[in-house]
């Protein structure tokens, strides 16, 4: 922001903070630096990209104030400390998964050792055959292997992982308290949501509600492990970020739980691009690092509302939610409500 004068700079704020009242846009330092730099019409990007989410949206949610401000008006020290502490939490997530997935690993081997011991003592008392003996050996071999290449897994992620905290922790300098970013799949996170529906709410421009959930995704960590779970949000988040091209904003609100909001688009609208997520996701193909193994057996259930104008926060989301319901009680991997 250059040096304005005491006059103008009073007549700058009389224009920016009835426009910050008008879209519930906090009063903080950033966002009246971007409203600021918006009513003084000093960077073309940020007014225009303000004006497209106004045209888009209805309104300029809070969260979208803090993704222009790191776009427009933050210098590249602020950007680089934001995108440095987003790297740390992915890499810790990440790292935590791996964990989780090499102590399950050590577990099922112990059942294969005390299985294995079993065995041996009744060999004591009945005696075991030969190829029940081979058997037996081959079990423990295996076993042996697959705790073995799990932590040589989990132990060259650890060694790379304190090389990048050591690097991360020179230009950590601060983190922001109130992040609206998912750090795991990139897209807004449940802070983020609450904002902007709440903020839709007040404006009365029209929107609908896509939720979406992916099916079984335990029976994937469990079967899988947690790092495959981890790949298979990214991959959605991924399908759902290129699917939101005409306004459309996705979240990450929950574990596997994500939401699309549609400005200015009706049930019907909403439910088509429902179903042809529902279709993107249903050919995608992952990779398990771990067994070299490709997963296509993936799918979501969604759920579809629109805005009414007696709708608040609890009955739009208790309505959407009850949608998401229906749609995994008849078999899940569909679009619920079914027809219109």
């Amino acid at each position: 922001m250059s040096k304005d004068s005491f006059t103008e700079a009073s007549a700058y704020l009389k224009q920016a903070l009835p426009l910050m009242i008008k879209y519930q846009i906090p009063t903080t330092p950033t966002n009246y630096a971007v409203w600021y730099t918006y009513v003084a019409q000093r960077n073309p990007g940020l007014s225009q990209a303000i004006d497209d989410s106004i045209r888009q949206q209805g309104h300029c949610s809070a969260h979208t104030s803090e993704r222009l401000y790191q776009q427009h008006v933050a210098d590249e020290a602020s950007q680089s400390i934001e995108q440095t502490k987003l790297s740390l939490e992915a890499m810790l997530l990440e790292l935590g998964a791996t964990m989780a997935d090499t102590l399950s690993d050590t577990g099922q081997f112990q059942q294969v050792l005390e299985n294995s011991f079993a065995k041996l003592t009744r060999f004591e008392s009945e005696g075991l055959s030969i190829e029940e003996t081979t058997g037996l050996v081959r079990e423990l071999i295996q076993g042996s292997r697959d705790i073995s290449q799990s932590t040589r897994l989990f132990t060259s992620q650890l060694a790379e992982a304190n090389k990048e905290i050591a690097e991360l922790k020179q230009s950590l300098a601060k983190s922001r308290e109130l992040a609206y970013q998912d750090a795991l799949t990139g897209l807004l996170n449940r802070r983020a949501f609450d904002e902007a529906l709440r903020g839709y709410l007040t404006s009365d421009s029209p929107f609908s509600l896509v939720l979406m959930d992916i099916d079984h995704f335990k029976r994937l960590n469990d079967q899988y492990g947690h790092l495959f779970g981890d790949q298979v949000l990214k991959a959605l988040a991924r399908r759902l970020s290129e699917a939101c091209k005409d306004g459309e904003v996705a979240y990450r609100i929950g574990g596997e739980e994500m939401v699309i909001v549609l400005p200015k688009r009706n049930l019907t609208v909403a439910r088509q691009f429902a179903e042809a997520l529902r279709r993107a996701i249903e050919r995608l193909s992952i990779m398990d690092k771990r067994s070299g193994e490709r997963v296509s057996r993936i799918t979501a259930s969604f759920g579809v509302t629109e805005f009414k104008p007696s709708d608040d926060y609890e009955t739009l989301m208790r309505r959407v939610d009850d949608q998401l319901y229906q749609a995994k009680a008849l078999g899940r991997n569909r679009v619920m409500p079914m027809s219109l």
